[in-house]
């Protein structure tokens, strides 16, 4: 066996000399130098408490924004277009914020309830053709066919075509009130709504309802509210392209809406209110 080579009597008091280790007590003066290198990051500026009302400049409030500060009152004149008087509207009827999501959903609604829904299209039982088997099943090399009224041939039935059918739905009648107490106040607000003292058309003549309309300053669609409109009034009106005349119980969203004028009756204008206050 080899021997063994002597190691040096320094060689092993090393090895078995504790390792020489820095005291605790030098180590946070270490760390001090390496940090003091670095530069300090700059301190976060306290956050000031801001008062939202002391900064912020006074903004109208929605309702008063949407439906006018002067809202509250109108004028309400007679058939020759004279004051004779103010009228206090409804502030839940005519001062309200309007909803616009609302006004969309009842104008669908309505829309939805006026389409006819009398489209349809013949399937392979109703279109016309012969029924019988046009050549065998097997043998001819070309694609088995049944009938000639398949959807697959020219002139052959529609599959899943339209059908006659109801496109109405129900609507809450709390969200059709709302909604037309929004349009309403819309209305107001834009300066579309005028109220007259009473109409006095007793004969029904258009020329006579269109000079009341060229005295009142009305141009373009008008909606015209009367409580129980007279014949004279209606057929009147029927005639007027884009003029329309309702009774309160009648006005919906739509109308409204789709007029840029919407004239009312002090009557109606009470029947209206009392319709609609919640």
């Amino acid at each position: 066996m080899p021997e063994k080579k002597k190691t040096p009597a320094r060689a092993r008091a090393a090895r078995t000399a504790p390792r020489k280790t820095e005291p605790k007590a030098a180590r946070p003066a270490a760390k001090a130098r390496v940090s003091a290198r670095k530069p300090a990051p700059p301190a976060k500026a306290a956050a000031k408490k801001v008062d939202p009302d002391a900064t912020l400049p006074s903004m109208p409030s929605p309702v008063a924004a949407r439906s006018g500060a002067d809202a509250a009152t109108v004028q309400v004149v007679n058939a020759r277009n004279e004051r004779v008087g103010d009228r206090a509207l409804h502030p839940e009827v005519f001062g309200v914020e309007v909803n616009d999501h609302l006004l969309y959903e009842a104008v669908k609604h309505y829309r939805a309830g006026g389409r006819a829904g009398t489209h349809a299209t013949k399937n392979r039982a109703l279109v016309a053709g012969s029924g019988r088997k046009l050549w065998r099943q097997k043998g001819t090399g070309r694609a088995r066919i049944g009938s000639i009224r398949s959807p697959l041939w020219r002139h052959g039935g529609t599959v899943f075509g339209p059908q006659p059918r109801d496109y109405s739905y129900a609507m809450p009648s709390k969200a059709r009130s709302a909604a037309l107490r929004s349009a309403l106040s819309q209305r107001a607000s834009d300066g579309g709504l005028k109220v007259i003292d009473r109409f006095g058309i007793d004969e029904p003549k258009t020329k006579v309802l269109k000079g009341l309309l060229d005295q009142l300053g009305i141009e373009g669609k008008a909606v015209i509210v009367d409580h129980e409109p007279p014949d004279a009034l209606v057929l009147s009106g029927r005639n007027l392209p884009g003029v329309k005349v309702v009774d309160p119980s009648q006005l919906n969203v739509y109308d409204v809406l789709d007029c840029r004028t919407l004239l009312v009756s002090q009557e109606a204008l009470g029947k209206l209110e009392e319709r609609l206050t919640p």
